[in-house]
């Protein structure tokens, strides 16, 4: 059997509120294997422990029981080989878009040469060729998500993390990064492992979706996607597996009350 790229072992979390001291089940015996290249979407009601699963799987968040494994490897703190990109962008603001691109590549120490050919590439690969002098604030949300998505790339993860990456978009600009994404990610398919609260977006993009309940943040079930790329959102059998999750997740909500 082949190895996955990233194994997910009994993981759980449990947090300690303040003042109260109580405890608070965030995650409750998670295992999961993906495989390489695979592009795995997590979904799940508000506050069913998506992002801190994606942290722990990260190496940005110490898990309470578990382990996760990178290529059969431990994995105790962040790595290079793990990337992540987060909501909020994080953009550095005093830095032009080339520059962000390139942080990672500075703490590696890339050459001059090696960091403008790679920079180069990625600002091609998301469309930001005219902007590599601009500053984040110059830019759309959606334009700051391609210079974020650039920036991990440039890294050259195996793993690319995302938690809810296209959440703080309008509608319009959600849907063109999503075809953007997969875009970039039959160009070198990295596995993608990306946390969503919609079950169209994980519908449009997994191989495989992960659907977490809210009672203690475990996994309620596994569906694997037998559609062809790219998506037809007008296709029978595209509506019924969003009208079956979007029930089941009225349930989940229901039971979680």
């Amino acid at each position: 059997m082949e190895q996955p790229i990233i194994k997910i072992d009994g993981i759980s979390k449990t947090f300690i509120t303040e003042g109260s001291r109580e405890k608070l089940d965030v995650l409750e015996d998670i295992n999961i294997n993906v495989k390489e290249n695979e592009f795995v979407c997590i979904i799940g009601p508000s506050g069913c422990g998506k992002s801190t699963l994606l942290r722990v799987i990260a190496g940005l968040e110490p898990a309470t029981d578990g382990e996760v494994f990178y290529r059969g490897e431990k994995l105790v703190k962040p790595r290079r080989e793990i990337g992540m990109v987060f909501q909020n962008y994080s953009l550095m603001p005093w830095l032009s878009v080339e520059d962000n691109i390139s942080m990672g590549l500075n703490f590696k120490k890339a050459s001059k040469e090696e960091k403008k050919k790679t920079v180069d590439k990625f600002l091609g690969i998301v469309g930001l060729e005219n902007f590599r002098k601009s500053y984040p604030y110059e830019l759309s949300g959606g334009m700051q998500q391609r210079v974020a998505i650039a920036r991990a790339l440039a890294n050259s993860p195996d793993v690319l993390l995302m938690d809810e990456p296209f959440g703080a978009l309008d509608a319009y600009t959600r849907i063109l990064l999503q075809k953007e994404l997969l875009r970039i990610w039959e160009y070198d398919k990295r596995t993608i492992i990306f946390v969503t609260h919609s079950v169209d977006e994980a519908i449009y993009l997994a191989d495989r979706i992960i659907m977490m309940s809210r009672r203690k943040g475990f996994i309620e079930r596994e569906i694997a996607i037998d559609m062809p790329r790219i998506r037809d959102r007008s296709d029978p059998r595209y509506a019924k597996l969003t009208q079956e999750l979007l029930e089941e997740f009225e349930r989940l909500n229901d039971c979680s009350k």
